[in-house]
């Protein structure tokens, strides 16, 4: 009765229990349906529920297993499975060989927080420089060699990671390691990555007890296989040297985390490690739409180094995936606002059922700009919202106390970060002389001879209120850009978050390249409308958009935004993969190698079928860079799609090459976050707010005219609504298709005629 709920390839795969079997499961196929039914059918042959290991790589996903299998035979059964992640299984077996690695059974594991904190106790011991050796970096790296199965004696060893630890300046990184993994041992605790190590070791070490557990699981099930790192892979063929009742799950067009560890190769040479394996590949798309899985398999079929196979879908066809060329990023959060409002309008589609993904966290910040001003709710799945990360609102901070230095709260954020060796009793200190002497913490900042502390202490607190008056001084002069470029390199800010290449620190990195360059373009349109464009005028609108991140009135009805590795599991009605473009998506750190481009290749797969119904994918063909609008290119992947499958919302865009000549208010630099140059608009702030418009109402302004259609190089396409001054204050309200409506300064604006 189970198998008549299969199709018949899944029917296959849970049939084939004798020899070892690798299950490649397309996007959407029933993946989750063929583990569980499999187990069932194996409960159903006779095999006892504590005989059968099932490996998941969450909690959830464990628990959901056990869950299905309860209902399917039943839930005493499913009590006694042995189901659950990598770690809680090799922990439970660890506890009960301890004696064996040296450990007691009642050993904690250390969490990230707990191993930081250890490895910047070493760090310090060791009297290395701690802007060298972060703790974020070293456990990174140690992490990576374990999962390695790399121990400390190993390391020693490998030209290879000595090398690159001298590369990166941390040559020492050797002994932090084997110091840490002793100082682990003598405290009785393991990390999450130990939980793998030491269990690869008590089997490789202790045949015996690598055999009792070949015997315990009888059979052996692996969920995503395409994922496992080196360790868990090598872990698996321990359990299974004997018997090799084994079956893998996964899909390698899906092996997206190698960031992490993860080797593709586990997937792709399964069926060389072990003898008779079956291959079963589930086909059939249950998920998307015809048209959606067709365009995906066009797509992944031009890698390389892949297992192949023929997705279908038996579903409705489908409408085409709409190509949204944009003007820019602006235009292109606008079109992504203005598609969301048109499916709810025409299609009776939630919010909660549309989501828009991209390739960088720090894409976020116009998306969600754009919604705000639109009314549109949304989330942040498996993040947080671009004005609420930790560096983006240092950096705020910065700037509110540079336009306010009476500002308590934005001092007492800063005053230490990055750090200056102004702990929290020194700030305690400064905030009771204020109250003793009714000042303001600012006030006693510049008069630190009020405050109770050494000497050293006080040239620290005057030396900070003397960098924040530089810049309260730059803020009045010149605009929100080239301020928060002098506030970043100044303060430290830059040093610490492009300190490290870690995959956490990249991510600082772009989101606070991100704020600069909306601090860039906000300075742009602000001239080109005749408006404020200092600093507080910055923070001004920044308030509004922050105000709204609590807003919770439409409750989980909100389009979901996150990046595409975030997204891997969910489906949506409704998806707008954002950015395509070349150095975005793929990643620019991918360029030079064709084994990187064809995981962000997958990555792009597995953003294209998290689409039930409608699939959007959306370029900008100009975008804020270091400041400056840059041309992009379209993401090779595009032309990767049978063009059957697209279609495109718009004519090709007309060339930028015959723009009318504008002064560029910003100069290209070529460093990521560049060193502030001289303000461009210091001459300019007078000759704009002391003009005044002309009350004639002109008929043709350097030939624009009422209805004329111009294509401005951010807004994209408009049609001129009112003409008035003249000269240098000539101005034009346009209505743009997208980004409504704008008013531009004609000396300043950017833009062509369209004939």
């Amino acid at each position: 009765m189970l198998l008549d709920d299969l199709n018949q390839s899944q029917r296959d795969a849970v049939l084939c229990c004798d020899c070892p079997s690798l299950v490649i499961a397309g996007a959407g196929s029933g993946k989750t349906r063929v583990i569980t039914y499999k187990i069932a059918y194996l409960l159903e042959q006779g095999l006892e529920p504590w005989r059968i290991l099932a490996l998941t790589f969450t909690n959830k996903a464990a628990r959901e297993m056990k869950e299905r299998i309860g209902k399917l035979v039943n839930e005493d059964q499913a009590r006694y499975l042995w189901a659950g992640t990598f770690h809680s299984i090799f922990g439970k077996i660890l506890r009960y060989e301890s004696d064996y690695i040296g450990f007691t059974s009642d050993f904690t594991i250390y969490d990230t927080p707990d191993s930081k904190s250890l490895i910047k106790s070493i760090i310090r011991d060791m009297q290395l420089d701690e802007k060298k050796y972060k703790p974020s970096s070293v456990l990174s790296h140690i992490s990576m060699a374990k999962n390695s199965l790399i121990m400390p004696a190993d390391y020693r060893k490998s030209h290879r990671l000595l090398e690159r630890d001298r590369a990166q300046n941390m040559g020492d990184l050797c002994n932090i390691y084997e110091e840490y993994m002793q100082r682990c041992k003598k405290s009785n605790a393991m990390d999450f990555d130990d939980m793998l190590i030491y269990t690869w070791k008590l089997f490789k070490e202790h045949p015996d007890i690598a055999q009792k557990y070949q015997e315990k699981f009888q059979y052996i099930l692996v969920d995503e296989y395409q994922d496992t790192n080196y360790a868990q892979h090598q872990i698996v063929l321990q359990l299974t040297g004997n018997h090799q009742h084994v079956c893998v799950v996964g899909d390698d067009a899906q092996s997206i985390y190698s960031f992490r560890g993860a080797k593709i190769d586990n997937i792709l040479n399964f069926q060389k490690l072990y003898n008779g394996v079956k291959l079963f590949k589930l086909e059939q798309n249950y998920r998307s739409t015809q048209t959606i899985v067709s365009a995906a398999n066009s797509l992944i079929q031009h890698n390389v180094q892949q297992i192949r196979k023929d997705v279908y879908s038996k579903g409705d066809v489908g409408d085409p995936i709409e190509v949204c060329k944009a003007y820019s990023d602006v235009d292109e959060a606008n079109i992504v606002v203005r598609k969301i409002r048109g499916l709810i309008a025409k299609n009776n589609i939630k919010f909660k059922e549309t989501a828009i993904l991209y390739r960088t966290n720090a894409q976020s910040r116009s998306l969600e700009d754009a919604l705000r001003k639109q009314n549109i709710p949304y989330r942040i799945y498996g993040g947080t919202s671009f004005y609420q990360r930790k560096e983006i609102k240092d950096v705020i901070a910065y700037f509110r106390l540079a336009v306010n230095p009476y500002d308590e709260e934005a001092l007492k954020r800063i005053i230490n970060y990055p750090n200056r060796k102004i702990g929290e009793t020194t700030v305690g200190k400064v905030m009771q002389a204020a109250a003793a002497h009714d000042l303001s913490p600012w006030e006693i900042l510049n008069h630190p001879d009020l405050v109770e502390v050494n000497n050293p202490t006080k040239e620290r607190l005057k030396s900070f209120a003397d960098m924040m008056l530089s810049f309260r001084e730059v803020a009045l002069s010149q605009d929100a850009y080239n301020v928060g470029l002098k506030i970043v390199d100044e303060s430290g800010i830059r040093a610490d978050i492009f300190h490290s290449s870690e995959p956490e620190d990249l991510s600082r990195q772009e989101n606070l390249q991100e704020m600069l360059d909306g601090m860039a373009s906000f300075v742009q349109e602000r001239v080109e409308a005749g408006g404020g464009y200092m600093l507080t005028h910055y923070l001004s609108e920044v308030s509004l958009l922050t105000d709204m991140d609590e807003d919770d009135s439409e409750g989980d009805n909100k389009v979901t935004l996150m990046t595409v590795h975030a997204a891997k599991g969910l489906e949506f009605e409704a998806v707008f993969v954002v950015g395509l473009e070349e150095e975005l998506f793929p990643s620019q750190m991918s360029m030079d190698s064709p084994r990187q481009i064809e995981e962000e290749r997958r990555l792009f797969y597995v953003a294209m079928t998290r689409a039930k119904k409608h699939l959007f994918l959306t370029y900008a063909r100009r975008r804020m860079k270091y400041g400056v609008t840059s041309d992009c290119e379209p993401s090779r992947f595009l032309k990767d799609i049978d063009k059957r499958f697209l279609k495109s919302d718009k004519p090709e865009m007309p060339s930028f090459k015959d723009i009318v000549s504008r002064p560029t208010f910003i100069p290209q630099r070529p460093r990521v976050i560049p060193q502030a140059p001289p303000s461009n608009f210091i001459k300019v702030r007078k000759t704009v707010s002391e003009s005044q418009p002309s009350p004639s109402v002109p008929s043709s302004i350097n030939g624009l005219t009422v209805g004329s259609v111009i294509v401005h190089e951010r807004f994209g396409e408009g049609v001129v609504e009112r003409l008035e001054g003249s000269g240098l204050d000539a101005k034009a309200c346009v209505r743009f298709q997208n980004v409504g409506t704008k008013q531009l300064l004609l000396r300043f604006a950017r833009f062509t005629l369209k004939h």
